[in-house]
Parts: structure tokens; C-alpha cells; sequence
């Protein structure tokens, strides 16, 4: 951390930046201020309006601002970053052009910086005319341009859609999510969206009150999903108890279909459940996901039939599929971890 230390800033109850906050913990921290870490658009899924007053705050107080991009799908073609007021932005090429969501990891991508940044940039031995080769603080990686086996696939998508083409990938993006949010909201509570009711690139449906009065879990939502051909969506980030959605700009609304199809056909179990029409720890959702080695057992002993299990929906008799192994539960027979690691003592 180089001496340095996080101060988090408070949000709002719309999920955006308190700007009253930053502004008293800028003005508090002002003789050691560094910087400001923002997302844009946010994690949340929303364009925040005050973006450019945040960053003139840092400013204000002698700080830099730093914007990371890991959403740039939702602005290429309709926003400039730099126009945002940051004085670095990591444009990140993760979930955007055609790398998928993690697929490229740490220093795959350009960092652009303000003029007066320009000579702290790296510079790297085998290439002279980079900025920063005499005077900044060398070299970071082994390789000047990052991931051999990666950017070659995201310059061939750039070339083949042209500026009009990932501008339109842009706005299939936003529109997608905002078409999944329209169609799960009478079904989930929409947890944030933007002063016009619409959201960014994702969206973020709340299962809190359903789980809770129910008993139903973040991870039995995830694990009924793959009955139905779905991994499941971010898990309870960057609030708990929630699922993040986003589809991004590479499906299609057949595909869009499918998926909401089967989130509505779940929550209509989580309320059979809630009607006492169905046992919570003999439901599909408690045992989800059900492969094809439960499905065809002579002994099959739920109280729900096997077809309930395995074609839910009608889509999935054309186009089936099957979990390879049933429910993990994590040590200690707890269902609501997903995973079955060893205590971290065993580690010691």
C-alpha cells in the first residue's frame, strides 16, 4: 500500500456517491489525500449523474481521481471517460470487446492518463519511444503490450465492428439490462436504478425479503439456475443477499427470454413454498441442481416429481443442460456455502 491507507466514502440510499460525505472526508484527509477509486458506471449498475462533481471534489483537496473501467461495455461509442474529469482510466478489456467477464485480468488493456501524469507512465527497455522510457519508473511486466494470446482477439473484434458497430454493442448492452430489470421487476424488487427508472449495463434484483421470510438462500437461487442451463449471476455483490445481472451485449433476446422465464418459474416455487404448498428442504430448490443420474434413479423420494426437477420449463426438453454432480454442500453439512474448503487453520 506504499504508507497509504483506504478511507471508504458513504453512499446514498440510491447506491450513488454521498457526495456530502466525500467532500467532508477530502477536506478531513486533505494533507495526505492520493486519490479517489471510482467505477464508472457504477457497480450497481447506474450512470452517476454527479461523476464529474466528485472528481472536481478530489481535485479540489489536492487529490487525483483513478477510474476503473471493468464496465467500459456500457461506454464506448456514447461517453468519453476523459471528459468524466479523472486523471487515470483503466479501460480494462474484461467483458468488453469479446473478451468475457475476468478474461483478462490484471494489465491487459491502456491506461490513459492526463498530460501531467505523462512522465510517471512505464517504460520498458525493448521499446525506446515509449513515454516514459527515460524518465519513468521502468518497466512493470515482461511483456510491453500485455497478453499475447488475449488482445490479438479483441483488435480483430475492434476491426471488424468499426466505430458504428461497437458504438450499436454499446446500446445493445444498456438495452439488455434494462430489458431483463423490466421483465424480472414484477416478479423482484429492482434494487437500484437511475432518477429516470432505468439502469446502466446491469441490474441488481433484491432476494432479501423473499429469502427471509422463506428461508430460501442467495445460493439456492444459484443452484436451481443450473437446472435450468444458467451459471449463475454475481452472488450477493456488492450487496448481500442479491443477485447482479448482466447480459452484456452478446445475447440475444431469445436468450434474455430464457433466462427470465426461468427466474419467474423460480420465484413461483419460492412462493408455492411460502403458500405451504411445498416443503422448504424437500423442494427442487433445496436439492437443486439435479442431474441426470437423480432424475432416472429407481429411488427417487421427493415429494415433487422428476419432471418438476429437470424440465421446469418446456424450453429445456429441445435443449437440455445437465449438471455434471449434485448439490455441494460445504463441510459441516451447511448448505448455504457453496463451497467445501478446509477451515483456514488447516492451512497454518
Amino acid at each position: 500500500m506504499a504508507g497509504m491507507s483506504v478511507v471508504v466514502v458513504a453512499t446514498d440510499e440510491q447506491g450513488d456517491i454521498d457526495v456530502a460525505d466525500l467532500r467532508a472526508k477530502a477536506s478531513e484527509h486533505a494533507d495526505r489525500l492520493g486519490a479517489l477509486m471510482v467505477t464508472y458506471p457504477s457497480t450497481h449498475g447506474v450512470f452517476e449523474e454527479q461523476i464529474t462533481q466528485a472528481c472536481d471534489i478530489v481535485h479540489e483537496y489536492g487529490g487525483q481521481v483513478y477510474m476503473d473501467g471493468a464496465n467500459l461495455n456500457a461506454l464506448v461509442g456514447v461517453a468519453q471517460p476523459g471528459k468524466f474529469g479523472s486523471d487515470v482510466s483503466h479501460l480494462n478489456l474484461h467483458k468488453t470487446f469479446t473478451i468475457p467477464h475476468g478474461g483478462g485480468g490484471p494489465g491487459v488493456g491502456p491506461i490513459g492518463v492526463r498530460e501531467h501524469l505523462r512522465p510517471f507512465l512505464p517504460g520498458h527497455p525493448l521499446v525506446p519511444d515509449q513515454p516514459g522510457h527515460r524518465d519513468g519508473v521502468g518497466a512493470v511486466a515482461s511483456a510491453p503490450w500485455g497478453s499475447a494470446g488475449i488482445l490479438p482477439i479483441s483488435w480483430a473484434y475492434i476491426r471488424l465492428m468499426g466505430a458504428r458497430g461497437l458504438t450499436e454493442a454499446t446500446r445493445i448492452a444498456i438495452l439488455n439490462a434494462n430489458y431483463v430489470a423490466k421483465r424480472l421487476e414484477p416478479s423482484y424488487p429492482v434494487l437500484y436504478t437511475g432518477d429516470n427508472g432505468t439502469v446502466a449495463h446491469e441490474c441488481i434484483i433484491d432476494l432479501r425479503d423473499i429469502r427471509h421470510d422463506v428461508g430460501v438462500t442467495v445460493d439456492d437461487f444459484a443452484k436451481r439456475l443450473i437446472d435450468y442451463g444458467f451459471h449463475a449471476p454475481t452472488m450477493s455483490f456488492p450487496v448481500v443477499g442479491t443477485l447482479m445481472i448482466e447480459p452484456t451485449e452478446s445475447e440475444s433476446k431469445r436468450e434474455l427470454d430464457r433466462f427470465c422465464d426461468a427466474m419467474i418459474a423460480i420465484k413461483a416455487e419460492v412462493d408455492a413454498i411460502a403458500k405451504g404448498e411445498m416443503d422448504l428442504e424437500d423442494s427442487p430448490l433445496h436439492n437443486a441442481p439435479h442431474t441426470a443420474e437423480d432424475v432416472v434413479a429407481d429411488d427417487w423420494g421427493h415429494a415433487y416429481g422428476r419432471e418438476q426437477a429437470a424440465y421446469p420449463v418446456a424450453s429445456l426438453r429441445g435443449d437440455k443442460y445437465w449438471a455434471p454432480v449434485s448439490r455441494i454442500d460445504a463441510q459441516y453439512g451447511d448448505r448455504h456455502i457453496m463451497c467445501s474448503c478446509p477451515p483456514i487453520e488447516a492451512y497454518q
